[in-house]
């Protein structure tokens, strides 16, 4: 079978799985942003109960592996009465377990704002609430985007392991696939190739378009 012919044949199958890649990066970004947001604000909280909520929360996501994660969402959480679909368990394990590495980068962004902008929230008045929403998290994504970009390129490489607990995603396509052709190069090199293209013409120009948009809504229109 020529490649051209294995693409004919398999190329659909490869496509949908493809999508269901997509659609596990999608809710797994969204999630990790959100929880990121939360945990990057909860970390710098002067409160030590808020703080150590977070800390917990990033220190066991942060040193424990994502497979072991992934696991445990899916095989462990049904023992104790809490049975998850396979794609919610991947978009679960994958936003938690990023989300604790975002959290980390927008405390560090939130740290790196200039003390004089916090100086003049402060000197108009600002509550800590509106302090931060009007001031700092303006400001902040210039200095957390690019990190962040980095970490959701590898979120989409990371998406490959939701294959091991059923979803049916463009790993586990190429996986059934080859079992039933024995073709590892043809399936495994497609998928391969499938990835970074998602990767280098869809994902990373998007980033950085974003990236773009965030430094000249600050003056700092970046090259």
């Amino acid at each position: 079978m020529t490649y051209f012919e294995f693409l004919g044949e398999h190329g659909p199958t490869l496509l949908m799985g493809a999508t269901t890649t997509v659609k596990v990066l999608v809710c797994s970004t969204i999630l990790y942003v959100i929880i990121s947001m939360i945990f990057g604000l909860m970390r710098i909280s002067k409160n030590p109960i808020i703080q150590g909520i977070a800390t917990v929360y990033i220190e066991i996501f942060r040193g424990t592996s994502l497979l072991v994660q992934l696991f445990w969402f899916y095989y462990v959480l049904p023992f104790f009465g809490i049975s998850l679909e396979a794609f919610v368990a991947g978009v679960l394990s994958l936003g938690m377990n990023f989300g604790a590495y975002g959290a980390e980068i927008v405390r560090g962004g939130i740290l790196a704002v200039p003390k004089g902008q916090w100086e003049a929230a402060h000197a108009l008045n600002f509550s800590p609430v509106k302090r931060i929403k009007r001031i700092i998290i303006p400001q902040i994504f210039p200095i957390v985007l690019p990190p962040a970009a980095n970490l959701t390129v590898e979120l989409l490489k990371a998406t490959s392991l939701v294959a091991l607990v059923t979803v049916v995603d463009l790993t586990f396509e190429a996986k059934q696939i080859n079992s039933i052709t024995w073709l590892s190069a043809q399936a495994f090199g497609t998928a391969l190739l499938i990835y970074y293209f998602m990767a280098r013409f869809a994902l990373v120009p998007f980033l950085r378009w974003l990236e773009v948009l965030a430094a000249r809504k600050v003056g700092k229109e970046r090259l």
